[in-house]
């Protein structure tokens, strides 16, 4: 995409190193996969739970988190890896305090039911929740939430603004203190609640691909099966609202690319699977959106501060370098043994990472 504001070629810059508040590194060897473009761009990640089987217990969150650090690449490059746990109807308090004692899971998501991949397991009414969520509350874990409806009378575009109505209210009225990421925000709707009527502990997450893609993208001359995502992607009006937010300096927006691979198989295909690919390159991708709004200097809080803020974490020592550099995204990457094609795939981004900076 073509930037309203350029940065000249050359140009340089530092922000801490990353992290990122929703990944999605799957199981297995395509793990080993995605963590050769991750490791080099996030000092954290919070890994999500929707393996298959899902991630319901704190015994599979420790076996994942051990997988995951046995599948760092070979060239050293590492990245701490912060758990999570699937909540589901029978997610007890006894297991959301044995989790938080772990001192490794940091958070448990919430999916309605077949909201989007390997959700299924997922919640089917929020008030079933609600004890292991007031144990949340009192430990201080943070709730991450897939913010859509998924009744079959609901609009795919009106999920996420019908879900703020219908759950997202009654919930932080019922538990007014607990910690709330708004994961992948997709709507002006969200962008209203969170940034003007939800309390400072709800907050949210939003992707590169939604900061720099509308609907278009998706649909218009032909289905575009690489840029189908859930929450699938909207309107102009509300990508705009989404620019205006990440790039607000407001403390209650920070990065969670939400990248999901799938082999091109399962991509293209007459019922292909919902996510986009963006470990290769997010980073740089969250600079282009910042740029074209003149706010570069507000991307390090975006990217490296507010998050951990609201995870309770320290931020990070670790520096990164950026370079207004032009380079090529190749047509797909290797993914176990087959290929996933990621987003840019064939064409080129503006901002490079400098290595060994």
């Amino acid at each position: 995409m073509s930037c309203k504001i350029v940065a000249k070629t050359g140009t340089r810059l530092t922000i801490h190193l990353p992290d990122d508040f929703h990944h999605h590194f799957r199981d297995g060897p395509k793990t080993a996969s995605i963590l050769k473009h991750a490791t080099k761009r996030f000092g954290r990640a919070i890994a999500m739970p929707n393996l298959r089987p899902p991630v319901t217990t704190t015994e599979l969150a420790l076996k994942y988190r051990t997988h995951l650090l046995d599948s760092m690449p070979e060239d050293g490059s590492t990245l701490e890896p912060l758990m999570t746990i699937y909540l589901t109807d029978v997610t007890t308090p006894e297991e959301i305090q044995k989790a938080h004692a772990t001192g490794y899971i940091k958070a448990a998501k919430y999916y309605p039911a077949g909201a989007t991949t390997n959700s299924e397991f997922g919640v089917t009414d929020i008030k079933n929740t609600y004890p292991a969520l007031h144990a949340m509350a009192d430990c201080g874990m943070v709730l991450c939430i897939h913010s859509e409806v998924t009744g079959p009378s609901i609009d795919i575009f009106d999920r996420e603004s019908v879900f703020i109505e219908s759950i997202m209210k009654p919930l932080v009225a019922e538990i007014p203190h607990l910690k709330i990421v708004m994961e992948h925000i997709s709507t002006s709707d969200a962008v209203d609640y969170v940034a003007n009527h939800a309390p400072p502990n709800v907050k949210a997450s939003i992707t590169c691909h939604h900061l720099l893609y509308n609907r278009n993208a998706l649909l218009v001359g032909g289905i575009k099966p690489h840029f189908y995502c859930l929450p699938i992607l909207k309107r102009e009006t509300h990508r705009l609202d989404l620019l205006k937010a990440a790039t607000s300096g407001s403390d209650k927006f920070f990065l969670g690319t939400d990248s999901a691979p799938h082999e091109r198989f399962a991509k293209e295909s007459g019922c292909g699977c919902a996510g986009v690919y963006t470990a290769h390159a997010a980073v740089e991708l969250y600079a282009e959106a910042f740029e074209s709004m003149g706010k570069l200097e507000l991307l390090d809080n975006f990217c490296s501060v507010y998050g951990a803020q609201h995870y309770g974490l320290e931020v990070t020592t670790k520096m990164i370098t950026l370079e207004k550099k032009e380079w090529s995204v190749p047509k797909r990457y290797e993914f176990a043994d087959g290929t996933v094609v990621p987003l840019r795939a064939g064409e080129t981004i503006s901002w490079s990472i400098v290595d060994g900076e």
